[in-house]
Order: C-alpha cells, then structure tokens, then sequence
C-alpha cells in the first residue's frame, strides 16, 4: 500500500523541490505523510470545488501545481481562503502536495507539456533556472519548433482548440510562426529573451499592457493563452507518470476544475 510520502519521494524524483523559485512554496503542505493513499486527486489548483470532489471521490491525497499555502500561514480560520481550505483538508484526513516552480523546470513538466500540446519540438530552454543535480543547465520556459509553419491567422484558432482556451490576448507581430517560444503561467518578463533568441513567437499567459506594447515595437508574434490554460496541460502528464508507479492507487484528474476567466465578445 502506498503512502502519502511515497508519493512525495517519487514527485521529488521527477521534479526536484530543490528546483524552486526563491519565492515558492512547494512540497508536502499539509498532512500525514503516513497515511495510506488508495484515491488521489489531481488539480491545477487547490480551490474549495476541488477539496469538496477529493471528499466525495474519498480520495485521502490531492496532488496540485499551485501552493495552497504561498505566504506564512499564521493562522487557519474559516474567515480566511488558505485557512479554510487547510481546515477542510485536516477534517477529512486529505493531504496536499504542491509542485510549482519545480515543475515548471523539471525535464518532463509544464513547459515541455505545453510544447506537446502544441505539436512542437523542444529544441531549447529559454530562461536560465540554475543547475541540476547532476549538473546540467536548468531553464524555465522553452524553445521550439514547429513541424510546418502557420499563418497567425491559423495559429491563433490551433491555439485555442489545444488548449481548450475560451480566448486568446495577441499582438501580431507580421511574421509566421515556426520557431516558438512558451513559458506556462506568468511569463511576459521574457519577452525580450525569446526576441533575442531568435523566436517569432512568444506564448504565455499573465500578459501586462506594456508587454503588448513590446512586442508590437519588437515585431515578435505574443499570444496570452490563459494562465490555466497553458499550465493544466501537465496535469494528464503527472497522471501518466505516477498511475504506472503506483498501480493501486487510483489518480483522478479533477472534472471540476476549469478555465476560470471567461471572454466576452460583444
């Protein structure tokens, strides 16, 4: 029988805690790293639709990307969001384990799944993260390419279909797109970066006005595709990776959980 910590060494394994950004908060949150796990939900959030599924699921373990918990916890009330969904997990014997920034880096994780989803190679990182255990460069966000180029015009719809995006934010920048560049969630601050190597594309999610504004004046491709969009695509991924590893335990993958911002066209 599996535990919760067995699951938490093997995520570590594929996405190493280690790797995270100094401002995260990933790792085992909440719990008991002895209890035994038959039923585990996984989410790109921890959100109150989320913990009331895992409950009638009776799932005893939910796996996500964001940390429930971001800032110290000071206290746990039900008048606050973190304290109430922390709460919730204790009184139904659920523990939460988050893989953030780590899995945006790791070989394998968010930004390699979006490239999939994409149907393009991986040719590159884009950003530096710092090094690996066994030495290697790490980088946030990637670099690829695509198997024929596209028209935005064509881009755009492919975009949103593989994506299952509601809308999408863009600045054409005049150019086909075939040498991409992503980056899941919050990744406008590279834009510049992807320009510099050479990428016509840029798609990320988060996009501020003055980033528009960049790459207007950079002539380079942006697409804002949705911070949950561009992350949820590795959620199937974790469930390939751990259901083989762990064959008596059964990983669902949240039903209630969705895009969040909706588009409105008038």
């Amino acid at each position: 029988m599996a535990i919760v910590n067995d699951i938490y060494t093997f995520l570590n394994e594929i996405a190493p805690v280690r790797y995270q950004m100094d401002f995260d908060n990933a790792g085992f949150l909440v719990g008991d790293g002895g209890a035994a796990v038959k039923k585990a939900l996984l989410a790109l959030d921890i959100t109150d639709d989320v913990i009331a599924e895992a409950v009638e699921l009776r799932a005893q373990l939910i796996v996500s990307h964001h940390p429930l918990i971001f800032t110290p916890l000071r206290h746990a009330t039900t008048d606050d969001l973190a304290g109430r969904k922390v709460l919730a997990l204790a009184r139904y014997g659920i523990s939460a384990i988050c893989m953030h920034t780590n899995l945006d880096i790791a070989d394998g994780g968010v930004n390699d799944a979006l490239m999939a989803a994409l149907g393009a190679e991986v040719t590159g990182g884009l950003e530096p993260a710092g090094t690996a255990i066994d030495g290697s460069a790490l980088t946030c966000g990637r670099i690829g390419k695509l198997p024929e180029p596209m028209t935005m015009a064509e881009f755009l719809p492919y975009v949103a279909g593989h994506l299952h995006a509601n809308g999408l934010r863009y600045v054409d920048g005049g150019l086909p797109v075939e040498r991409l560049a992503v980056c899941g969630g919050s990744g406008g601050n590279m834009l510049e970066l992807a320009a510099a190597k050479g990428c016509d594309t840029f798609v990320t999610a988060d996009v501020k006005y003055d980033r528009f504004l960049a790459a207007k004046e950079l002539g380079i491709n942006l697409i804002d595709a949705d911070h949950f969009c561009t992350e949820n695509v590795v959620i199937p991924v974790l469930q390939a990776k751990l259901q083989p590893r762990f064959p008596n335990v059964a990983f669902a993958i949240s039903q209630v959980h969705h895009q969040t911002a909706q588009t409105y066209c008038p």
